[in-house]
């Protein structure tokens, strides 16, 4: 499974951004929509930290305490595509993001995702 992520930049604290991931290369039998997506970041010197995940069919959403009411999750199976929708950035936010997926279909972001994505720079100045 190779997931894409894209959408990182700079920005100003109280800007929005939203990063999207790519899925593709599903084992024979599998789809996009047969895997729950999350996002991940990892600020320098610290563990890497759960943000967000969404259900197979996007009927479900978690979030980690950090980014709630701030970030939504979305996915758009149809595009083999996951979203974070990041608002009210501030500072604390500067963070690699990650995209991952997991084969439970009603994965909650609680334990290691089965698949890592490459990660997406994301830098917001004060």
């Amino acid at each position: 499974v190779q997931l894409q992520a894209s959408g990182g930049g700079l920005v100003q604290a109280g800007d929005s951004l939203r990063l999207a991931c790519v899925g593709s290369g599903f084992p024979s039998g599998f789809s996009f929509s047969s895997y729950s997506m999350g996002w991940f970041r990892q600020a320098p010197g610290k563990e890497r930290e759960f943000v967000a995940a969404i259900i197979w069919s996007g009927t479900r959403r978690s979030y980690g305490d950090s980014v709630k009411g701030r970030f939504s999750i979305s996915r758009d199976n149809a595009k083999n595509t996951v979203f974070l929708q990041m608002n009210t950035l501030n500072v604390e936010d500067t963070a690699v993001y990650y995209c991952a997926a997991d084969q439970n279909p009603y994965y909650s972001g609680t334990m290691t995702p089965s698949y890592w994505g490459q990660g997406t720079q994301v830098t917001v100045s004060s």
